[in-house]
């Protein structure tokens, strides 16, 4: 089991974590436990070396806003969290383009946990993880 610490330092209180592509492009994911995909922007896509032309497809999700179109890309390795997957599927959607600006370049969400526990304690401000 590994512990990780986090604060809330946002207006918006969301956990942030750590995460990276292929282990050299580093990036900041919010935890969100009611996301059933990770979503990741666009931008760190791109600077991560991925050519945006080969999507898997659009695709329409239902968010807390609404429903918005998204692509979908294999990732050759998407760590988090002391989690590597490999060819690991997420949803890209373009933030700066649709005027979303924050603190994290995405969410992870229950694909990328789904075959691990884990435990959120917001008194000890500690998120531990099964690998």
């Amino acid at each position: 089991m590994r512990i990780f610490t986090f604060d809330l330092p946002t207006d918006e209180n969301v956990i942030i974590v750590n995460a990276s592509i292929q282990g050299k492009y580093k990036f900041r994911l919010a935890l969100d436990t009611a996301a059933t995909h990770t979503t990741i922007d666009s931008n760190v896509l791109y600077f991560s070396g991925y050519d945006l032309k080969n999507s898997k497809g659009e695709f329409e999700i239902e968010t807390a806003n609404g429903i918005i179109l998204v692509e979908r890309y294999d990732l050759e390795q998407l760590e988090c969290l002391g989690i590597c997957k490999l060819n690991f599927e997420v949803q890209v959607y373009d933030f700066l383009t649709h005027g979303i600006t924050s603190d994290y370049d995405g969410v992870v969400g229950l694909n990328f946990l789904k075959e691990h526990k884990f435990c959120i304690d917001i008194l000890k401000k500690e998120l531990s993880v099964d690998i």
